[in-house]
């Protein structure tokens, strides 16, 4: 959604630089899409800037089945990790990061949950002061590649396969958010660390692969 960003953390008044990649370029473009609906319909609307949403449900029943080969991070290194995958592509580490690697913003799939009801709520309860208002949802923290890689393996206790390549066109080198306004307006605190997200994802995967096992066993086929 930002870009490139000059300064970091974003806030939602951060100007918006040109989007790295088309994935960025269709989350600006349905903003000003809901934005001009807004003024249309006359009505009222609340846009969520997710960052890196990451992670499974804490129970292990809902979390990310991706299509083919997962693009996003998490899924890539617990795939790996399980044997799915050979190894995981990082992509550059000579950016100018603390490590060389990309910093995101990684935020838990059930605090993101948490904001859509507070959200919700908060336009059923006619709070909202624009018609269309904005926030965003992120840990205000920014994590390289590497240090979720290390995340990952003291979680799960697996050494993860891992090559460096050269970096990848569409990959802004720093982004996280400046989350204040969510806290303050809509009353939303996140509550899971990094290591929750990977400690999830990684059951969440382990479930994956028994559930797999589960299906394609002749007896169960049998029965």
């Amino acid at each position: 959604m930002y870009g490139n960003p000059d300064e970091i953390p974003v806030t939602e008044t951060t100007l918006p630089k040109p989007a790295e990649s088309p994935y960025g370029y269709t989350m600006q473009i349905e903003e000003k899409i809901v934005n001009e609906a807004t003024k249309t319909l006359l009505t009222q609307s609340i846009l969520l800037r997710y960052f890196n949403p990451a992670g499974a449900h804490p129970s292990v029943q809902i979390g990310e089945i991706p299509i083919g080969k997962p693009e996003n991070l998490i899924p890539s290194i617990t795939q790996t990790g399980i044997g799915k995958l050979p190894e995981l592509k990082v992509y550059g580490n000579d950016y100018p990061t603390r490590d060389g690697s990309c910093i995101r913003d990684y935020i838990h799939v059930s605090d993101i949950a948490h904001a859509h009801t507070l959200a919700l709520q908060y336009l059923l309860n006619k709070k909202n002061k624009l018609a269309c208002e904005v926030f965003n949802l992120g840990t205000g923290t920014g994590v390289t590649v590497l240090e979720v890689i290390k995340a990952f393996e003291k979680v799960s206790r697996v050494k993860l396969n891992y090559v460096i390549n050269p970096r990848r066109p569409g990959d802004v080198v720093a982004v996280y958010a400046n989350n204040e306004l969510a806290r303050k307006v809509l009353g939303w605190d996140p509550q899971y660390s990094l290591d929750d997200m990977m400690s999830t994802a990684w059951k969440w995967e382990h479930k994956l692969k028994e559930d797999a096992s589960i299906y394609t066993n002749p007896n169960f086929m049998m029965n």
